[in-house]
């Protein structure tokens, strides 16, 4: 599979966590809504690079059982996975973009300031769930 990054739709109890992103220059979508994830290191697999930059960027270690859904839009691998919502507590914010918030699929599904494909990706996850 060729593919340049992996992201997480990860959803604590019903919120769905999301990050906003900086302002670095040449950053595609800055300060829009993101999803954990990011660039692929090496000879990732999908899995191993969501999972790395999850724990990278918000501190919270999943383990590949999580993982679900597994669609690629262009060049990422996008994941869902679901946690309880007490393990919030467990966040630890690193050091890229500018901080982080839990939020209602739905509210990010609606939002201008939502990256544009992950809106449409995050609704075409939960319908299939439906």
């Amino acid at each position: 599979m060729s593919f340049e990054g992996a992201k997480v739709m990860l959803f604590l109890g019903g919120d769905l966590l999301v990050i906003r992103r900086d302002h670095t220059e040449g950053i595609p979508w800055p300060g829009y809504l993101d999803f954990p994830g990011g660039g692929r290191e090496g000879d990732e697999r999908p899995e191993d690079c969501a999972l790395r930059e999850t724990r990278e960027e918000v501190g919270l270690e999943l383990s590949e059982e999580l993982l679900e859904w597994g669609h690629q839009h262009g060049y990422a691998v996008f994941f869902a996975a679901h946690l309880p919502a007490d393990r919030a507590r467990d966040i630890r914010f690193g050091d890229e973009g500018y901080g982080w918030q839990l939020m209602p699929p739905e509210e990010y599904a609606a939002r201008e300031d939502a990256i544009p494909h992950f809106r449409a990706l995050l609704t075409a996850y939960l319908e299939g769930r439906d």
